[in-house]
């Protein structure tokens, strides 16, 4: 008897197929994270506006809290151009990108475990900023928030470190 007339072979591959096809239910979220770039740019657009405006009014510690704030900005939209084209590549299909000039080189090598890092490292550099914003305005900070702002960005440091550590000692994933 042929294996492939087999009825559960047969019910075996429609259950893998459609288990394998629903990797493409991610898809919309990674439209929803493009959708949210440009609410950033939005964001990013008034606040460049607002430190425009209001250059000759404020004094130079307000100009360098507006302009970590547009770093801030900035560091979230890399953020999540990096997990939509990462996470899109992992989990639901390769881009077809190769002879585009202007494709970044690290598409297409950034893995799961390589993702996670580079996400919590962002996580790190946007909680260093705001910890810079409130030292810049310490005056107007309470004890509290400036030690809970420092005890976040301790951890989320201490979790970055361990995260690599991790990546070090654990065995290399062969390759597909």
């Amino acid at each position: 008897m042929d294996k492939s007339s087999d009825p559960h072979v047969i019910a075996e591959r429609v259950v893998e197929r459609t288990i394998f096809a629903t990797r493409w239910l991610l898809a919309p979220f990674y439209i929803g994270l493009a959708v949210s770039l440009v609410v950033l740019l939005i964001k990013f657009a008034e606040k460049t506006i607002t430190l425009v405006a209001n250059t000759q009014i404020h004094g130079s510690s307000e100009v360098i809290t507006d302009v970590l704030s547009l770093i801030d900005l900035s560091l979230v939209a890399n953020l999540v151009l990096m997990v939509m084209f990462a996470g899109y590549e992992n989990f639901v299909a390769r881009l077809e990108l190769e002879d585009h000039k202007y494709r970044p080189s690290w598409m297409g090598r950034v893995d799961f475990a390589a993702l996670k890092l580079k996400l919590l490292t962002s996580i790190v550099a946007i909680s260093a900023i705001h910890v810079l914003e409130i030292f810049m305005n310490i005056r107007t900070t309470s004890d509290r928030e400036l030690a809970w702002s420092l005890a976040i960005l301790i951890g989320f440091v201490l979790s970055g470190v361990l995260l690599a550590v991790m990546g070090r000692v654990s065995p290399p994933e062969p390759p597909p």
